[in-house]
């Protein structure tokens, strides 16, 4: 492809470029030489398992994979026991080894449900960093300043409101930054958090003689609930591992807006077929319930292999027409903090009733069911976590998601 054609690609779903220029010019040199590009894209194994969220830098790296170039995906086995301190507001508990190792063991047969594991280069920064030793740690952290890792906004808020920044933590940016150079790394790919260490990368390599890479940062995927960053702990992800018929389901309660933003950032769909999707949707040639059906599929069969989002599709279909239920209803999702949620009031934050006493009266009337059973209790509280339809009458219906 030409520079203008995987410049459109690179470009898909990133928040900036840096340097844009220095970009395209790597570009045309690779494509002049027939020499790839390597790509970079670090994760610490700080926990087993991955969720759509953190597949957003992997699909970026399939798409340079895709236009032939090298893509090296870093597992940062050394960094992982420091733990980043990125966005983070008190120091990270520090990770034993086996931990570390336990989980990047995970991470490599998960990524490779979207990678190509023959055109990818697995790699652990222990490689370089435990060769550095004493002498080489000191020398990297005498090309950078206190004042300047104070600019860092993280370190910045810690420091001002007195709360403890150990100095392990200083050195977390300095070996990300001396990863790209023991790579040679010609682009790095990080979230918009990462932007402060995705920048020392250039500087280090300026220091070292080398090239500076060029920089993509990506967004932050939003949870189910469109709001938050996708995380574990607030119960609005979806894990690569789960289900097919529980991945196809968190999928089809997503807004229409959150939808096309899956689309951009996680589908292989073309930039012209997704142009035409959006063009669909707005002149209401295409019901957003079939493109979210097309999603669904796309992203099971990519975790579950070929045809199986076509079973969990089907499986969804049948679940929802032998209940009479509909498919596309609201939703509202908490977040268990204090135990448990009443039934009344999650019904009220769906819309379905204007109060929590008129959720309460339905209730007595016996014109409430949950998940196709009568509610008697008006004090029925949620106190598991679950997907949970909720009925009053034939024709209103919501679910809830609980956390």
């Amino acid at each position: 492809m030409s520079v203008a054609e995987q410049m459109a690609i690179i470009k898909r779903g990133t928040v900036e470029v840096l340097v844009e220029k220095e970009l395209a010019e790597k570009l045309a040199k690779s494509i002049s030489t027939g020499v790839p590009l390597i790509i970079k894209a670090g994760f610490d194994p700080t926990a087993p398992d991955l969720h759509l969220g953190h597949t957003v830098l992997i699909q970026k790296l399939r798409q340079f994979q895709q236009l032939g170039h090298e893509v090296n995906f870093l597992i940062g086995d050394f960094t992982g026991m420091i733990g980043d301190p990125t966005g983070k507001s008190e120091t990270r508990k520090v990770l034993t080894r086996n931990d570390v190792l336990r989980n990047a063991e995970t991470y490599k047969e998960q990524v490779f449900k979207i990678l190509d594991p023959v055109k990818t280069k697995v790699v652990f920064n222990s490689t370089w960093l435990n060769e550095l030793g004493c002498g080489g740690m000191i020398g990297l952290a005498s090309k950078y300043t206190v004042a300047r890792m104070l600019e860092r906004d993280d370190f910045h808020k810690r420091y001002t409101t007195q709360q403890p920044i150990a100095i392990h933590e200083f050195l977390y940016p300095l070996i990300q930054g001396y990863d790209s150079v023991a790579m040679k790394a010609d682009v790095e790919l990080g979230g918009t958090d990462q932007k402060f260490n995705l920048l020392m990368g250039r500087e280090l390599q300026r220091e070292w003689g080398q090239s500076p890479q060029c920089v993509l940062t990506m967004p932050l995927l939003e949870g189910l609930d469109g709001i938050n960053k996708m995380s574990k702990s607030l119960g609005n992800y979806i894990g690569i591992n789960e289900a097919a018929d529980e991945i196809f389901g968190k999928i089809m309660s997503i807004s229409d807006d959150l939808m096309l933003r899956y689309y951009e950032l996680l589908s292989d769909m073309t930039l012209a077929g997704l142009e035409q999707l959006k063009s669909d949707l707005a002149d209401h040639s295409l019901h957003p319930m079939a493109a979210k059906k097309r999603l669904g599929r796309e992203i099971v069969s990519r975790f579950h292999g070929t045809g199986a989002g076509e079973i969990a599709e089907e499986n969804f279909v049948k679940r929802f027409k032998d209940n009479e239920i509909p498919e596309d209803m609201p939703q509202v999702s908490f977040v268990l903090a204090d135990g448990s949620i009443l039934l009344a009031r999650a019904m009220t934050e769906a819309g379905l009733t204007k109060s929590n006493g008129e959720g309460r009266r339905a209730i007595d009337q016996g014109g409430v069911k949950l998940n196709n059973d009568k509610v008697s209790d008006t004090n029925l509280e949620l106190t598991a976590a679950g997907e949970y339809i909720v009925q009053i009458g034939k024709r209103r219906f919501a679910r809830i998601l609980v956390s």
